[in-house]
């Protein structure tokens, strides 16, 4: 068990990385002619969702990121990735978009988790999250996330409720942080490494366990890892394009269901 701990911690570590590659490296490499799109039609823009249009290979598709920011201002600006309602609000907004006009959605998560602040709480976190979710498994257009860093608790899921979930080596998924897990299982945050150990957080487990469909290489060169990411999307989108919007519910609706 302490070498799984350790290991475990390791990847951790390895998620929260200031090397991991940045959220607008990631869909510049992904996808070209990127337009940004902003705001929620409500109450405002949230600098944690990036979300916009942008041709994957020869195909358009959108696509909705979480982001921390690279700059101290940026990681002020976007809670260091934690979304507040207007930024699911928007992702929900470019959801509706891209079914409307047939484009298929991909999803790329970073992020702890949904921002916990008291207004993001009098603003609707929960109601936000949860239309998203609801939205997420009525999409009738191919539906990929990806999760490159941090994939925490509802914030994640509610932008992971996809045809396919796929996860970097060096990232993880989990209803919390191990931090959170030491404190509520031990009333001690110092045994996080133990916690990491016993959550089942890494993609080897997850894939494992079925919860997740496919563990992405992540290699130090960057430009690779956009390479290989994107041939395995173009691949994937072509595949799960074929399929009748019927089907790919009923797929969807199923995959869930199992857990």
């Amino acid at each position: 068990m302490a070498q799984k701990s350790k290991a475990a911690a390791a990847v951790v570590k390895a998620a929260r990385s200031a090397d991991k590659i940045s959220t607008r490296a990631l869909i510049n490499g992904l996808v070209t002619d990127f337009v940004e799109l902003h705001g929620d039609r409500s109450s405002g823009d949230d600098p944690a969702i990036v979300g916009g249009i942008g041709y994957l290979g020869t195909r358009p598709v959108t696509i909705i990121a979480t982001q921390k920011g690279e700059t101290v201002e940026e990681k002020i600006a976007t809670h260091n990735g934690d979304p507040e309602p207007q930024g699911y609000r928007k992702a929900l907004r470019l959801m509706a978009q891209a079914a409307k006009f047939k484009r298929p959605v991909i999803t790329l998560i970073n992020t702890a988790g949904a921002y916990p602040g008291a207004d993001a709480e009098q603003h609707g976190q929960g109601e936000a999250i949860a239309a998203l979710l609801e939205a997420s498994y009525q999409l009738k257009v191919p539906f990929i996330a990806t999760i490159f860093g941090e994939g925490g608790s509802g914030g994640a899921l509610a932008l992971a409720c996809a045809d396919e979930v796929w996860m970097f080596e060096n990232s993880i998924y989990s209803v919390l942080s191990p931090e959170g897990f030491a404190s509520i299982l031990w009333k001690d945050s110092g045994r996080a490494d133990e916690a990491a150990g016993l959550m089942k957080l890494t993609p080897s487990d997850l894939l494992s366990l079925k919860i997740i469909d496919q563990v992405i290489s992540e290699p130090s060169n960057q430009d690779k890892l956009v390479k290989n990411l994107k041939k395995k999307l173009i691949l994937k989108v072509a595949e799960l394009n074929q399929l009748a919007p019927e089907q790919l519910i009923e797929k969807r609706l199923a995959r869930f269901r199992k857990f």
